[in-house]
């Protein structure tokens, strides 16, 4: 684990190495972490335009430059692990929420895509990938997706409690479709999401990982078939309940909801860099409008499971019941 740099030490390497080349993959630096001090223009856009993650301690003025910013060094070595395993996966990571930050909501779906589809044949997703025993995702004879319409409200279910409501294929293309049919029908005013079982969603079915392939592929599949685009269009009328777990998809599509209830044992995790991956279901985009940047680089790279009180104080979600 690097230990923090002072600030002066900071601005001496920043005053050194103007051309950035010393940082990010493939270098002595993976990372930067520091004592945050003063504001300073030139330290400032020397630091966000960094190859790799910058990690900045303290709760000082310059933090708006920094991807994470933790009030000690508990998490560090945790958090610099991660990026060592997979640094190509960290520095694109903050690359895409640094600019992806000003963007509308569907500009910043767009540009995780093109993120997304390019660590596919990554080096650190191969790596990956070539070490998992493929396995197929069971079958079922009930539908992947439970759909009823009340009223003035489309109920929708993840409906595969035998695999923790894994997305596959089939699930993602039924969500798409019950979606597309709240944005064509002006007197669903409500949709309510959840999951069947004690888990809301363990994300992407890991069985189907590494079936694209070519990144321009990936991404036009994405522009086609991804709920985000949809959840995205109807944010104001999402409702979702979270019970259990929300690992990877599950907690990035959470995130689109209005509003969102949960469990008290309810728990969420971002777990992509471990595959050599960003949040691709949307999360880039739908996490830090509701916790923040910071924040949301803190559950990507530390892979921490973030536990229902938690997410009540960040404003992940909007209430905990029973």
């Amino acid at each position: 684990m690097q230990n923090p740099l002072t600030y002066n030490e900071i601005r001496d390497l920043a005053a050194s190495h103007p051309a950035r080349d010393h940082f990010g993959p493939q270098s002595k630096n993976p990372f930067i972490v520091f004592e945050q001090g003063p504001e300073d223009k030139l330290l400032t856009k020397w630091l966000r335009g960094l190859p790799c993650p910058v990690i900045g301690i303290g709760d000082v003025p310059i933090a708006p430059c920094c991807d994470v910013v933790l009030d000690s060094t508990t998490k560090l070595e945790t958090i610099s692990n991660n990026i060592i395993q997979a640094p190509l996966a960290s520095m694109a990571l903050v690359q895409h929420l640094r600019a992806s930050e000003p963007l509308s909501l569907t500009d910043a779906l767009t540009a995780e895509s093109f993120a997304y589809a390019a660590l596919q044949t990554g080096p650190e997703f191969k790596t990956w990938l070539s070490g998992y025993e493929k396995r197929k995702l069971p079958n079922s004879e009930y539908p992947h997706l439970q759909i009823e319409m009340s009223d003035n409200q489309l109920s929708l279910a993840f409906n595969r409690p035998d695999t923790h409501n894994a997305i596959g294929t089939e699930m993602r293309d039924a969500l798409c479709e019950a979606l597309d049919l709240a944005m064509a029908n002006p007197a669903i005013e409500r949709v309510y999401l959840t999951g069947a079982g004690r888990t809301f969603s363990t994300g992407g079915a890991i069985e189907e990982f590494g079936e694209i392939s070519d990144p321009a592929t990936a991404h036009w599949v994405r522009s086609l078939r991804l709920p985000a685009w949809r959840l995205a269009r109807l944010q104001d009328k999402l409702h979702i309940h979270v019970d259990g777990a929300a690992i990877g998809a599950g907690a990035e599509i959470a995130a689109f909801g209005q509003h969102i209830t949960a469990s008290k044992e309810a728990w969420f995790q971002l777990p992509e860099l471990k595959y050599g991956l960003i949040p691709g279901a949307g999360g880039t985009a739908s996490l830090p409008r509701r916790i923040g940047r910071h924040r949301t680089a803190y559950m990507a790279l530390s892979m921490e499971k973030i536990r229902a009180k938690t997410a009540l104080d960040w404003g992940l979600i909007d209430a905990i019941i029973d």
